[in-house]
């Protein structure tokens, strides 16, 4: 059940991150690699909340300041995939980068899931 419903929150993320990217690369006219960055910091952020409003127990074994930097620094090697295989399609292979978008996102949304799961929120190991 707990898959279920991060597949949710994750799915509200992503489309929080794939229509921030678009509108900054489309009517901002950023490049990619910053609207990458800037949408994945707020779909994170969205993520966060929603996750312990629906998903994980917040504060199971980390302080709330602990939990949000723990969170992040998850995100931020999340962040380093992402970045990375936008950058191998975009560049690389020449995908489109609304089309490249998608695929680094699912790559990320294993990384996340599993370690906020087993590391962060995982009572077990508290």
């Amino acid at each position: 059940m707990t898959l279920l419903r991060y597949l949710f929150v994750g799915g509200t993320a992503a489309a929080v991150d794939f229509l921030l990217f678009g509108s900054l690369i489309f009517v901002g006219n950023i490049s990619w690699v910053y609207a990458a960055i800037g949408s994945f910091i707020v779909a994170t952020l969205v993520n966060y909340l929603l996750s312990i409003r629906f998903v994980f127990d917040s504060g199971v074994r980390f302080n709330k300041s602990a939990e949000i930097g723990l969170v992040f620094l998850v995100s931020a090697g999340g962040l380093a995939i992402n970045q990375s295989a936008m950058w191998l399609m975009i560049e690389k292979l020449g995908v489109h980068p609304i089309l490249a978008k998608p695929v680094s996102t699912l790559t990320v949304f294993t990384w996340n899931y599993a370690l906020r799961l087993k590391w962060i929120f995982n009572r077990q190991n508290h």
